[in-house]
């Protein structure tokens, strides 16, 4: 979910927000956000990211991370309209066999 609301928000030219940054970039340093933690779900500045927290971690850049989950994402989107589709024809015929 966070990572969609991230999309989401880069998409629009958003500002992000996760919880440890304003808009200008990590509260903590002041620096601008750069890298995703997929470990944590959370945006890293340069800093953060050497942290002894997050320097185990795998971390992807911002645009390679967008791509990654738009793809995730449109699959997932893809398999619940296929999904629909069928619910709404079983609901067709079962309207039609009660007529």
């Amino acid at each position: 979910a966070r990572v969609l609301e991230i999309a989401r928000r880069l998409s629009r030219g958003e500002a992000l927000g996760t919880g440890e940054e304003e808009e200008e970039g990590c509260q903590r340093h002041r620096e601008p956000l750069e890298v995703f933690c997929k470990e944590d779900g959370a945006l890293l500045c340069a800093i953060c990211r050497e942290s002894r927290a997050h320097r185990a971690h795998t971390v992807l850049p911002l645009p390679e991370v967008v791509r990654e989950y738009q793809g995730q994402i449109q699959a997932r989107l893809q398999t619940l309209k296929d999904d629909r589709d069928k619910l709404m024809e079983f609901r067709e015929a079962e309207m039609k066999r009660n007529w």
